[in-house]
């Protein structure tokens, strides 16, 4: 996995959650077909600009919420 690799896997996360007001990493493997690690590196490239919010999921300690920036 290159960069440019993970530079348009982040716009798939991105669209999938401009879509959706909140979604948990399960639902975005699921909505952008990708594998936990492209997931994860996409989500570390959209942190990384600031553009998404990454909070625990309370009812699945084990997974997130992640959810776009509002400007």
């Amino acid at each position: 996995m290159n960069v440019e690799v993970i530079g348009n896997n982040a716009g798939l996360v991105w669209q999938a959650l401009s879509a959706a007001d909140a979604m948990g990493v399960k639902q975005l493997k699921k909505a952008t077909k990708l594998k936990d690690k492209e997931v994860f590196a996409a989500l570390g490239w959209l942190a990384r600009e600031g553009k998404v919010n990454i909070d625990t999921d309370p009812e699945d300690e084990k997974d997130f919420i992640v959810s776009l920036v509002q400007a």
